[in-house]
């Protein structure tokens, strides 16, 4: 169903600014925004074509998220619409996230409106829902709604997140939204712009905001050879999270081929390896790998004594064990940073 898209701003010339994302897009009647599901129609304003259509839904152990340091050992409600508001030419998803963009304006997805997803969370004893698989900033009423409900019953939010959203829109989600796993796809502008669809940095600010408003974030990037794996980049990157927080995990993934991709061979396992060196020699305390099981690189140590505080094991780090007393070492009582309750 349709849904008035109030995340907007009618302009003196009637055109509609969408305000949801930094796409920004500026549209008359008729025409749809980059994410393929907000359009204007014909009485001038701005609809979301999704609400209540999910395209995706499961439930799934928070780490696949991936969140480490977020109610780890939980699962967590995910779902998704069709429609994307970037052309990722690696989406795993793109089935879903480029559907509307391919079929002219046309979703599809099964009715759950955020009363029954609620619901079901309540009565299933499940603490968070994730709104994932496509960008959920481009079906920001229909999340909205969910999580405002969510909240109100005890629930916690989380955006899996290409953190393209707008300033006002972060800060309308702020009071709802608990932690974002935000994708910092690259550290230089000319892949955002040639394979993404987007700008670098749009993303950073968004990273920036989302700690000052006091949302827990985590993030990933997805190495992929010949395009983002260049060291100089990575230490650069590595070196920018760090001044911000040491405290922010970083989750290195391994690609395959995928999308428009499907001739770029696997990232070989040496070079993730090596980001996360790298990620450790910049002082972060928190580095991870995923798409390949490696159980010392996946589990979370104390950055005070080096104790194993939560043991990880399998390509997603699925299978954890936390040794964790009240979010502290058990070893030196340090405070370990994230959400543990």
């Amino acid at each position: 169903m349709k849904a008035l898209a109030w995340m907007s701003e009618k302009k003196e010339n009637g055109k509609v600014l969408c305000k949801a994302c930094n796409q920004r897009c500026v549209l008359d009647k008729g025409e749809l925004g980059v994410c393929g599901i907000r359009k204007v129609e014909e009485d001038g304003n701005l609809y979301l074509t999704t609400y209540g259509l999910a395209a995706a839904y499961n439930i799934d152990p928070i780490e696949k998220k991936p969140l480490y340091h977020f109610l780890p050992n939980t699962p967590i409600f995910s779902l998704g619409t069709v429609g994307c508001n970037m052309r990722c030419s690696f989406c795993q998803n793109a089935d879903i996230s480029q559907y509307p963009q391919e079929h002219n304006g046309e979703v599809f997805g099964a009715n759950l409106m955020p009363e029954t997803i609620v619901n079901f969370c309540v009565e299933n004893n499940i603490p968070s829902i994730a709104y994932t698989y496509n960008e959920p900033v481009v079906f920001f009423e229909y999340a909205y709604d969910i999580m405002k409900l969510a909240k109100e019953n005890g629930i916690r939010n989380v955006f899996v997140s290409s953190g393209y959203e707008t300033k006002e829109a972060l800060e309308t989600l702020a009071p709802y939204l608990d932690a974002m796993n935000i994708d910092l796809k690259a550290f230089n502008d000319k892949f955002y712009r040639e394979i993404v669809g987007a700008r670098l940095k749009p993303v950073l600010k968004t990273i920036e905001h989302a700690k000052e408003l006091g949302i827990w974030v985590e993030l990933t990037t997805l190495i992929i050879p010949g395009h983002n794996d260049d060291e100089k980049e990575l230490k650069e990157a590595a070196k920018w999270i760090a001044s911000l927080d040491k405290d922010i995990p970083w989750h290195l993934s391994r690609f395959f081929p995928a999308w428009k991709m499907k001739d770029v061979p696997p990232t070989p396992i040496e070079t993730i390896k090596k980001a996360y060196e790298l990620g450790k020699e910049a002082g972060l305390n928190y580095v991870y790998v995923g798409n390949f099981d490696d159980e010392d690189r996946e589990s979370t140590y104390c950055p005070n004594c080096g104790f194993r505080v939560i043991d990880r094991r399998g390509h997603l780090g699925q299978f954890v064990i936390n040794h964790l007393e009240d979010g502290k070492c058990p070893k030196c009582k340090t405070e370990i940073a994230g959400v543990w309750a």
